[in-house]
């Protein structure tokens, strides 16, 4: 009986060391070059001051289309927010802002003070809809094509550096 309890509590050990050892090998670095070339998730968005709500395929008729993921209580938001106006001024892209678990009025309130570089402005308050997007913080930003086909996929807050390639991949001087 001493031997079975011995042998099962050994191969019980056995296993639980080689789960941690095999899961010490597991990237756990967050990557998203598999999205890059792989066409977005189909999503319907709410309108953040409109009850009405848009389908992603409605971005099919932009040549580009820049859907980022902001919310005012982010200080990397506000931190990006000069880079976003700064691309809206061009014609061949768009800019959706996905409004991430925030309050309506304190979203347009950061809109109001800081400018709406937004061409839709849309809604997530639980933030399940980012999800399908593999949003997992914010800010976040995706670059798509008019076939809905992830061209670039932006962790963090966007900056000088990251608008250039923008502009460099569609084309703007």
């Amino acid at each position: 009986m001493r031997k079975i309890i011995f042998l099962s509590v050994s191969v019980f050990f056995s296993i639980i060391i080689l789960v941690f050892f095999n899961s010490l090998k597991t990237n756990k670095i967050y990557d998203t070059e598999d999205l890059t070339g792989k066409k977005i998730p189909i999503v319907e968005l709410e309108l953040l001051n409109k009850n009405k709500k848009i389908n992603v395929k409605d971005f099919k008729q932009n040549q580009f289309t820049l859907i980022n993921f902001f919310a005012s209580w982010c200080g990397p938001c506000r931190k990006e927010h000069k880079y976003l106006i700064d691309l809206s001024e061009n014609t061949n892209i768009k800019i959706i802002g996905i409004n991430f678990k925030d309050k309506k009025n304190n979203a347009n309130n950061f809109l109001k003070k800081l400018g709406n570089p937004y061409h839709i402005v849309t809604k997530d308050d639980d933030g399940k809809k980012s999800v399908n997007f593999g949003v997992y913080g914010i800010p976040e930003t995706i670059l798509i094509n008019s076939d809905l086909i992830i061209l670039k996929k932006y962790i963090g807050p966007i900056d000088e550096k990251e608008v250039k390639e923008i502009k460099n991949i569609i084309k703007i001087k």
